[in-house]
């Protein structure tokens, strides 16, 4: 496994839990400490924190030092590489797709296989 698989693990794996997902959108309005991110949530202070090292551990937030607080930063680059990876994917599953429709279409152009008209694609054997 490369070192990019491994971070999209984690990424994903952190990404999983609706909480840490609230966290996130939380932080893409701004920086907030612990006690501010706590607040719409019926956690404890160290469950939110145990929620915020998954998410500093995924590189997916970072904690800085303002005076006596630590806010947490939404680290965007980390998204950025799911979200690539995910649009990766979804091109090679459209394409996939794409051809399935074409090759539905063919097949309902074609005439149907009769005895004498077998499919092209079946070896008649005697």
């Amino acid at each position: 496994m490369t070192a990019v698989e491994d971070k999209l693990d984690v990424t994903f794996a952190a990404l999983a839990d609706p909480t840490r997902r609230a966290i996130l959108a939380r932080l893409a309005v701004g920086d907030a400490t612990v006690n501010e991110i706590a607040e719409p949530f019926a956690l404890s202070l160290q469950g939110i924190s145990k929620h915020l090292k998954v998410l500093e551990h995924s590189g997916l937030i970072s904690r800085g030092r303002f005076r006596q607080t630590r806010p947490c930063h939404l680290e965007p680059d980390r998204l950025d590489a799911a979200t690539d990876w995910i649009a990766h994917h979804r091109q090679v599953w459209t394409e996939r797709f794409d051809q399935l429709d074409e090759h539905l279409r063919a097949l309902r152009s074609s005439p149907p296989p009769t005895p004498s008209n077998p499919p092209k694609d079946v070896e008649r054997t005697r």
